[in-house]
C-alpha cells in the first residue's frame, strides 16, 4: 500500500500528483478549437465559386440575355448574376449548379468582372446596350422584342458598398494573436519543468525543489559514505538533533541553522547530503542554485520565498542547495549591472529567509560548493551558515575504503590488491576512483576477459591520467628519438634528486595530447619546503635540458613542463614567501576579491622584481638539470636507448642504469613492471582486516 501511494514525481508539498485516469489539460486543445472555428467560418461563408470574366465574355452573356442583374461592389468589382432558368437549361453553366451549396440556385453571383472605374463601366454597359439593340433591329427582330430586351437589360447596374467586418477584425487581431502565441510559447519553454507539477507561465515563480519525504525516501545512508569520517561527524550531529531534539534543548542548545559543505569536485558533497536525507527521516528539499536564476526580474526571489514557505509548512525539515555559488556570489562584483542584478536580488531574498526578521524554526539549510572563496560574507556569517564542513580529497586509508566499496560488484582476479590500488591513485577523488573501477571493467570486457586483473586497473589509471593511448599516431624516427631523450631526461633527473617524486614508469607511446609521459608516485605531505619544490622544478625541466645536452637544440615538446614550472615558481615567489628578494610577503587573496580587480596588489617596481626572481629561479633550475645530465650523459643515453626499444620502462630499468637511489632512507617496497609488490605478511593482514568496509565517495 505504501508503494501505491508513493509520490514518484517528487512534487512540492502543495501540489498533489494528478490521477493517471484523468487527462491532463493541454494548450494544443485550444489550438485545435481555434482551427475548427476558422474552418467552420469558411464553410458557412462559402459562396458559389465566382469565375473571373473578361469583357468579351460579359458582352456575350448580355447579348444572349442570360444576365439577370449586375451589382457593383465597393466600386471595384461587378458581380454578375445569371438567370435561374438559364443556369438549369444551358449546359455552359452546369458547373455552377453542381458546386452550389445554396438551397436556391442562383442566389449567389456566378461571375465577377473588375470594372476599373465606375464611369468607364457605365459607358461600356451603355455602348453594349445600344450595339446589341441595333444588331437586333438589323437582324429583323420586332420592336416588341427589342423593347423587352431593353427592359430586362441590367442598366444602369446596381451599386453596393459592403464591409467585411469579420475580415477587418482578423486583420487587426491576427498580428496580436501571433504575438501573444509567441509570448506564451517562450514562457512555456522558459518555465518548463517548473514547480507545482505544471510548467505553465503562472507557475514560473514557484520553487523547483524536489521533495523527499516518507513517500519518496532516499535509500542512501551514512554507511554508504566512506572516507569522510570527520565530515560525517558534523552532519550526523544535525541529524541526531532532528531525531532527538530534547537531548540538546534541555541544555539550552540550539540547532545550527545551516551547514556549508566545501571541497573540490568529486569528493562526495552531494552524496553526503543524500545520506543526510536518508538518515534524518524528515522532509528534505533538494534544489540547485541555478534553478533560482531566470532571465525575468523577480523570479529568483519569488522562488526563494516559495521554497521557504513550503519548508515552513513541512518543518522540521532540511533544504539542500547544491552549487550555491550560482546565487551566493559576493555582491557588488559586477560593475555593469550594479545593485539591479537579478542574482543579487535572489541572494538578498535568500539572506532574509535564512536569518531575517521572521523566524524559520525547524528549517535547516545544507549547501555545497567548490568555490567558497567567492561567496558573499553575509551568507557565510554565523546565524546563516554556522558551520563550514571541509570535504577534502581522500588520503591513503580513505582511498582504500572507497576502493573496497566500488570493487564489490566487480569480478576480480586474485592479483588485485586494494592497498596497491590506493597507493597508485594519490590525489584521486571519490569520483575518480569510481571511474577507475568502471574503466577497468570496460577494458577487461574489451579484451574478452571473464575477470578483471591488476593490469586492467593499471591501464584504467593510465587512461584517466594520460588520456587514450594512440599507438597509430605517425611520428618520424627523429621525433621519436627526441621524445625518448626528453622523457629519459625527466626520469634521470628525478632519480638523481633527493626530493623529487619516485618514478613509477616512463612511456613514449602518445597518450591524449602528450607525445610521451612519465608517471610518478608523489609523496602525500601537508607542507612543502623550498628544497622540495626546487627539486620538482628541476625534474620538470629535465626533459628540455636533455634535448639541449644531447642534440644542442630544444623543441616545443616542453610546453606542458614550462607551464607547470612557471606556475610553481610564481607561487613560490608571490604566494609562499620563499624568495629572499621579495621577503616574507604573500600576495595571495583567499577571499577571491582580486579576481575582478584590474590592479595588482603590488607596485610596478615589485612586479619587475617578481619577474626577475621567477626567471632567476627557473634558469638556475634549468642549469642545474643540464649539469646533472651532462655528468651522467652516458647513462642517459643508455636509458634512452632502452626506452626506444621497449617504449615503456619501469623503476627497475632505472635501477639497472643508475643504481639504487642514495636518498631512500626507508626501504621502498619492491616494484616489478611498475607494480608495487606487497610483502606476504602485509597482504595477509589486509585480507584479515576489514574485508568489507562500507561506504563510497562519488
Amino acid at each position: 500500500m505504501a508503494d501505491k501511494n508513493k509520490n514518484k514525481d517528487n512534487l512540492p508539498p502543495n501540489f498533489s500528483s494528478p490521477k493517471k485516469n484523468k487527462p491532463k489539460f493541454s494548450f494544443y486543445w485550444i489550438y485545435a478549437i481555434l482551427a475548427v472555428v476558422f474552418i467552420g467560418i469558411q464553410i458557412f461563408n462559402y459562396n458559389s465559386p465566382q469565375k473571373d470574366a473578361s469583357w468579351n465574355e460579359l458582352y456575350g452573356m448580355l447579348e444572349k440575355q442570360d444576365v439577370e442583374k449586375i451589382v457593383v461592389v465597393n466600386k471595384e468589382k461587378a458581380e454578375i448574376y445569371i438567370k435561374k432558368e438559364r443556369l438549369t437549361k444551358d449546359t455552359a453553366y452546369k458547373d455552377f449548379v453542381k458546386k452550389s451549396f445554396s438551397t436556391s440556385i442562383g442566389d449567389n453571383p456566378q461571375f465577377s468582372y473588375n470594372i476599373g472605374s465606375e464611369e468607364s463601366f457605365k459607358d461600356l454597359m451603355k455602348e453594349a446596350r445600344d450595339t446589341i439593340s441595333a444588331k437586333m433591329i438589323r437582324s429583323g427582330r420586332s420592336i416588341e422584342q427589342v423593347q423587352v430586351f431593353l427592359k430586362q437589360y441590367p442598366y444602369p447596374p446596381s451599386f453596393n458598398t459592403r464591409k467585411d467586418i469579420f475580415g477587418d477584425i482578423l486583420t487587426y487581431l491576427i498580428p496580436i494573436i501571433l504575438l501573444i502565441g509567441v509570448w506564451f510559447l517562450i514562457m512555456r519553454l522558459m518555465s518548463r519543468g517548473g514547480g507545482g507539477g505544471s510548467g505553465q507561465i503562472f507557475n514560473i515563480g514557484k520553487s523547483k525543489a524536489q521533495l523527499f519525504d516518507k513517500d519518496t525516501s532516499v535509500s542512501i545512508t551514512f554507511n554508504d559514505v566512506a572516507g569522510l569520517e570527520e565530515a560525517k561527524v558534523e552532519v550526523m550531529e544535525i541529524v541526531d538533533f532532528l531525531k532527538n531534539p530534547s537531548k540538546y534543548t534541555t541544555l539550552g542548545g540550539k540547532i545550527p541553522k545551516g551547514a556549508l559543505l566545501v571541497g573540490p569536485p568529486g569528493t562526495g558533497k552531494t552524496l553526503l547530503a543524500k545520506a543526510v536525507a536518508g538518515e534524518a527521516k524528515v522532509p528534505f528539499f533538494s534544489i540547485s542554485g541555478s534553478d533560482f536564476v531566470e532571465m525575468f526580474v523577480g523570479v529568483g526571489a519569488s522562488r526563494v520565498r516559495d521554497l521557504f514557505r513550503q519548508a515552513k509548512e513541512k518543518a522540521p525539515c532540511i533544504i539542500f542547495i547544491d552549487e550555491i555559488d550560482a546565487i551566493g556570489r559576493a555582491r557588488g562584483r559586477n560593475a555593469l549591472t550594479g545593485g539591479n542584478d537579478e542574482r543579487e536580488n535572489t541572494l538578498n531574498q535568500l539572506l532574509t529567509e535564512m536569518d531575517g526578521f521572521a523566524t524559520n524554526a525547524g528549517v535547516i539549510i545544507l549547501a555545497a560548493t567548490n568555490r567558497a572563496d567567492i561567496l558573499d560574507r553575509a551568507l557565510m556569517r554565523a546565524g546563516r551558515f554556522d558551520r563550514q564542513i571541509h570535504v577534502e580529497l581522500p588520503d591513503l586509508e580513505e582511498r582504500k575504503a572507497i576502493f573496497k566499496v566500488h570493487l564489490k560488484p566487480l569480478k576480480l582476479d586474485d592479483s588485485v590488491n586494494v592497498e596497491f590500488l590506493a597507493k597508485q591513485t594519490p590525489g584521486f577523488s571519490g569520483a575518480d576512483i569510481a571511474n577507475v573501477c568502471n574503466e577497468s571493467a570496460l577494458i577487461a570486457a574489451r579484451g574478452n576477459k571473464i575477470i578483471i586483473g591488476k593490469q586492467d586497473f593499471m591501464d584504467a589509471i593510465d587512461r584517466i591520467i594520460g588520456g587514450l593511448e594512440k599507438r597509430n599516431k605517425i611520428i618520424s624516427p627523429h621525433e621519436k628519438k627526441v621524445i625518448a631523450f626528453h622523457e629519459a631526461g625527466h626520469a634521470a633527473v628525478s632519480w638523481l634528486l633527493e626530493h623529487a617524486h619516485p618514478l613509477v614508469k616512463v612511456t613514449i607511446v602518445p597518450r591524449g595530447k602528450a607525445l610521451g609521459a612519465a608517471w610518478y608516485l608523489p609523496e602525500e605531505r601537508q607542507i612543502t619546503t623550498f628544497e622540495q619544490m626546487y627539486d620538482e622544478i628541476t625534474a620538470a625541466l629535465g626533459g628540455r635540458a636533455s634535448e639541449e645536452v644531447n642534440f644542442g637544440k630544444v623543441s616545443t615538446g616542453a610546453l606542458n613542463d614550462l607551464e607547470k614550472v612557471t606556475k610553481q615558481a610564481y607561487a613560490m615567489v608571490v604566494y609562499f614567501g620563499l624568495n629572499k628578494e621579495i621577503g616574507n610577503i604573500s600576495y595571495y587573496d583567499s577571499s577571491g576579491q582580486s579576481e575582478y580587480s584590474f590592479q595588482k596588489p603590488y607596485s610596478e617596481k615589485t612586479a619587475e622584481v617578481i619577474d626577475q626572481e621567477i626567471s632567476k629561479l627557473i634558469e638556475a633550475a634549468y642549469e642545474r638539470a643540464k649539469k646533472i645530465l651532462t655528468e651522467n650523459k652516458v647513462k642517459l643515453e643508455q636509458l634512452a636507448t632502452v626506452l626506444l626499444e621497449k617504449e615503456v620502462i619501469f623503476r627497475e630499468d632505472l635501477e639497472e642504469t643508475f643504481g639504487k637511489r642514495p636518498f631512500d632512507e626507508e626501504p621502498i617496497l619492491p616494484v616489478v613492471d611498475g607494480n608495487i609488490v606487497l610483502p606476504e605478511s602485509t597482504e595477509k593482514e589486509k585480507d584479515d582486516k576489514e574485508k568489507d568496509l562500507p561506504g563510497t565517495v562519488a
